[in-house]
Parts: C-alpha cells; sequence; structure tokens
C-alpha cells in the first residue's frame, strides 16, 4: 500500500514538455498540410466573410409599424369602404382585411331555439348539454319542437334570434385590388443609427404611383393584396371563402461598416396558417362583433357579424454589425489555435497505421529521471550522446529527424 502511495506521488508531481520531432513522410505531410488549409478557409470564408465575426452585433433592434389600407369593394350590395371593413381601425402592424361576412340583424334578449348544433325530441336530450359552450346561448333544458315530423331544437336564452350560417354570403372578389401603404421605422440603440423603409428623398407624388416590386420597385411601401398573396403561393379565390393569415416579413440586416444607404428592409411574405390550410375544422381565419342600439320604447337590439377575414401581421427582424477589435482578437486566436488540427490528426495516423509506429513513439514520448539529468551533467571523458542505430539526426534544425515508411501496417 506504501509503494502504492508513493507511486502514486511520484506520478502526480511530474512535468510534461513538448518534443519537436521532424517526420519525412509525404503522405502524414500531405494530409497535415490540407487540413490547415482547409481550417484556413473555413475560418476566412465563413466565420470572417460570411458571419463576419469580426464585427460587434446589435440583435435589440426597436420598431414601429403603421399600415393604412386604401380601396372600395362591393359586397351585400353596397360599396363598402376602410372603415367597413379594416379591423383594427387604428392601423397598427395586426390587421384584418373583410373577405365575407354574415349579418345578423335585430338580435335582442328572449328565449328562442337554437339551430345549432343540438337537435332534440324531449326535454331530457336537451337538459345533458348544460353549460355547454357551443351553443349559442344558454340552454335551457326545453325541446322546442314545431311539427312531428323534424326533429326540435334546443332553447337557449340569450340573444335571439340566434345566428344562421347557412344563409348564402358571397365573398368580395374586390380585395385583390386593395392596396397596403407600411410605414416602419427602426432603431439599433447600440450604434444609435434609425432607418426607414423607405428613402426621405422619395416625394409624396412617386409613393402614390408605384407599387411593390422586389426587383422594379423593391423599396416602394404600398403593397397590392393580390401582389402578396401570389408571393405566398395562393390566390384570391383560394383565400377569400375562409379567410388566413398572412405574414409580411421586413427583415433588416446592415453591414455598419459600408455607407448607411447599403442599410434598407428586405421583404418576404408567407402565409402563417399553411399547417391548417387543408383541417376539415378551424380552417382559415373569423371572428364576432356587434353593433348596440336601442328602440323607442327601450328594448336593447344588437346587430351580430362574423367576419371572414384576411388577417396581416407585419413581423420586423433584424441587426446590425460594426467592426470592433475584441471579437477580431478572439476569432484570429481561435483560427490559429484550430491550425493545431492537423498536428492531432496527423499523430494518430503515425501511432497507429503507418510503419516505424513504435519508432515514431519512441521519439516523441520519451521519460527523463532526476538521476538521468544527474548523469548527463557529469559525462564520463570521451563520451558523446548517440541516437539509437537506424535514426539520423538533423544537425542543422537542432530536432531529431525520422524517416517513416507511408505504406500502412
Amino acid at each position: 500500500m506504501g509503494c502504492f502511495v508513493w507511486g502514486f506521488v511520484t506520478d502526480f508531481f511530474t512535468y510534461e514538455t513538448t518534443k519537436s520531432v521532424v517526420v519525412k513522410s509525404w503522405s502524414v505531410g500531405i494530409i497535415n498540410r490540407i487540413v490547415q488549409v482547409l481550417i484556413i478557409a473555413y475560418f476566412i470564408g465563413y466565420v470572417f466573410m460570411y458571419e463576419k465575426a469580426y464585427q460587434t452585433t446589435d440583435t435589440g433592434i426597436e420598431s414601429s409599424v403603421m399600415t393604412k389600407v386604401k380601396g372600395f369593394g362591393r359586397h351585400y350590395d353596397r360599396i363598402m369602404d376602410v372603415a367597413d371593413y379594416v379591423f383594427p381601425p387604428e392601423g397598427t402592424n395586426v390587421f384584418c382585411i373583410m373577405t365575407r361576412l354574415y349579418v345578423t340583424e335585430n338580435q335582442f334578449q328572449g328565449r328562442c331555439p337554437d339551430s345549432w348544433p343540438f337537435t332534440c325530441k324531449m326535454d331530457e336530450d336537451c337538459k345533458k348539454h348544460y353549460g355547454s359552450v357551443l351553443a349559442s346561448g344558454a340552454i335551457t333544458g326545453k325541446c322546442l319542437i314545431e311539427d312531428n315530423e323534424s326533429p326540435g331544437f334546443c332553447e337557449i336564452e340569450g340573444w335571439c334570434p340566434t345566428e344562421n350560417e347557412a344563409l348564402i354570403s358571397k365573398p368580395m372578389p374586390d380585395i385583390r385590388n386593395f392596396t397596403i401603404f407600411i410605414k416602419n421605422s427602426i432603431n439599433f440603440p447600440l450604434f444609435d443609427v434609425t432607418r426607414g423603409n423607405f428613402p426621405s428623398t422619395m416625394t409624396s407624388d412617386e409613393i402614390k404611383k408605384c407599387t411593390y416590386h422586389p426587383e422594379e420597385s423593391p423599396f416602394c411601401p404600398i403593397f397590392r393584396v393580390g401582389d402578396i398573396l401570389n408571393y405566398t403561393g395562393q390566390t384570391v379565390e383560394k383565400i377569400i371563402e375562409k379567410g388566413g393569415e398572412i405574414g409580411i416579413n421586413i427583415e433588416w440586416k446592415c453591414n455598419l461598416d459600408l455607407d448607411l444607404d447599403y442599410c434598407v428592409p428586405l421583404y418576404s411574405f408567407t402565409r402563417l396558417d399553411k399547417p391548417f390550410e387543408k383541417n376539415a375544422i378551424s380552417k382559415g381565419y373569423n371572428f364576432r362583433y356587434a353593433r348596440y342600439y336601442k328602440s323607442d320604447n327601450g328594448t336593447e337590439y344588437r346587430t351580430l357579424y362574423k367576419v371572414f377575414a384576411i388577417r396581416f401581421d407585419v413581423i420586423v427582424t433584424g441587426n446590425a454589425g460594426k467592426f470592433d477589435m475584441v471579437p477580431t482578437l478572439i476569432n484570429v486566436v481561435a483560427a490559429l489555435t484550430s491550425i493545431g488540427l492537423g498536428t492531432v490528426l496527423c499523430d494518430i495516423i503515425l501511432l497507429n497505421f503507418l510503419k516505424g509506429a513504435d519508432q515514431y513513439k519512441a521519439k516523441k514520448f520519451e521519460e527523463v529521471s532526476q538521476a538521468q539529468i544527474e548523469a548527463s551533467l557529469t559525462p564520463s571523458p570521451g563520451s558523446q550522446l548517440s541516437l539509437k542505430p537506424g535514426i539520423k539526426s538533423s544537425l542543422d534544425s537542432g530536432m531529431p529527424s525520422l524517416s517513416i515508411s507511408d505504406q500502412p501496417v
């Protein structure tokens, strides 16, 4: 046990240092240089040029979006303007344009049959649906039957008459010609840089006459709804029946080492509800709202609207970068350190796959004891250090040189 502890102590208090061995092998040398070239190419091409790792990056973009829709459409034999079909009217970064509408007029508080979803033949059929959130009101538990040949409907207490979606409601195809004006301002607080999504030199007449096109007018802030749908792979006819959700993405990628005029937005368009496009339920996008009024006798009425709409989400993302010495030095050091991976790979090949591996191990790993050091300090007369037979010494470089066969064992 004492010998074991003493051996552990002596092994622990040791010092390791590197030893240079020149290996004259074409295959190992070529592999070493190829690995080094690949590492250097990776850092120069990808890390520095593509990722711009020499820059400090600000990803905390601050953004403000204002929208405005224009256009006229015909629905229910009436001409509708933005006050009729845009929700909400404030012009935020999330807004809806109506495509189809169900209107239930003159609703009042009372009791009436619910045409959907529960049918009945007796009161017991309705009582089991107490508290259901699928009904149009609170179920009273009474079954209302008009005649014996058809099933009845459960009575509800709430706004009557209930909504009837069996009525035909045609969509508004004029939506394809509506236009959306988007004003987006952004700020990168780290660099105190503020930009807008269209040039400050653009005049009012130029804005009124232009329409966004990714190649011909990439900085025009006015977008035609039909074009937006086409960019997402959709058509007006395909989406106006049930509605949908469209994302307008504004991406800012700014290299502040260049002129600020190159800090411009890049637009892209996606259908956000595409995963549910083929679902049998919860398809598209719709919501309800009501308008209230009172009659002369004080009875409260309301008109209920069920709106199918295209919801637009304006999503702003981006980052800005500028040269900084600190990340540059960090990545240069990382590149120089990574070049050493070539040495690790070559050592694995030399130690395991080439002839002369044992000879290489003997030269690379050598133990020197204190006794050997003291003996070398008092050499006998006429003695000299010599290498093992078969190993040549590189006198001009001061490092041992090995000649090892390139053929695998």
